[in-house]
């Protein structure tokens, strides 16, 4: 039986580390990112891995977690937790949906109630308390693996063709995107994140994957 797996991102504060989760998702062979909750970022950092990567959009973690048991799918949450394995032990038996914390606060309880289980990553070093988000993926998503190693030319991977542009992945109602703008007032007048776009920035392929209509 053939393992998949999902990366699901819930509210994270830093909107340019999903360009760089992209990036670690797409050479770890994640099946699709998930986005719960806010669906903006700045793909700086994926060095164009969100053209070989589908991405999910869901408004609500029950939605998501839904999807992710329709799949067959354990929902593992990578945080440190009494129960939590070392993900060294490679613990996981089928298709597997990570769950990402916040970057400041980690996973919140609303979060760890959809776990199945936990992973954690074993420190050896007396420096810093934890890994930065997107460093943990990479780490947890190498143990998951076992697949066919991708074939390389001189010191590089081959990329694959990049493929047809993406259709929705999933059709919003009016009352969710009410909910969203509302979210992202709110959110930027508390200092959660900056609303203003920089002319240099990298815009979002979920711009064209869920055009507000």
């Amino acid at each position: 039986m053939v393992r998949e797996s999902y990366v699901v991102v819930h509210n994270i504060a830093k909107r340019h580390n999903v360009g760089t989760l992209a990036r670690s998702a797409t050479a770890f062979g994640v099946k699709e990112l998930i986005l719960v909750g806010r669906r903006d970022f700045n793909s700086f950092g994926s060095h164009g891995s969100t053209s070989h990567l589908p991405f999910r959009h869901f408004h609500s973690l029950s939605d998501a977690r839904d999807f992710l048991k329709e799949k067959d799918c354990d929902i593992c949450g990578v945080e440190i937790t009494d129960s939590a394995l070392p993900v060294n032990e490679h613990p996981f038996k089928r298709s597997t949906a990570f769950l990402l914390g916040n970057e400041g606060t980690g996973l919140s309880t609303k979060e760890c109630e959809m776990c199945d289980f936990f992973v954690y990553i074993p420190q050896y070093g007396c420096g810093t308390a934890s890994l930065n988000v997107t460093v943990a993926a990479s780490i947890v998503l190498h143990h998951f693996g076992g697949f066919p190693e991708r074939s390389r030319d001189g010191h590089k991977f081959i990329v694959a063709e990049r493929p047809v542009k993406q259709g929705k992945y999933c059709t919003e109602t009016e009352e969710s995107i009410v909910h969203e703008r509302k979210s992202r007032r709110e959110n930027a007048s508390n200092g959660f994140f900056d609303e203003t776009r920089n002319a240099e920035s990298t815009s979002s392929p979920l711009d064209t994957l869920f055009t507000e209509e």
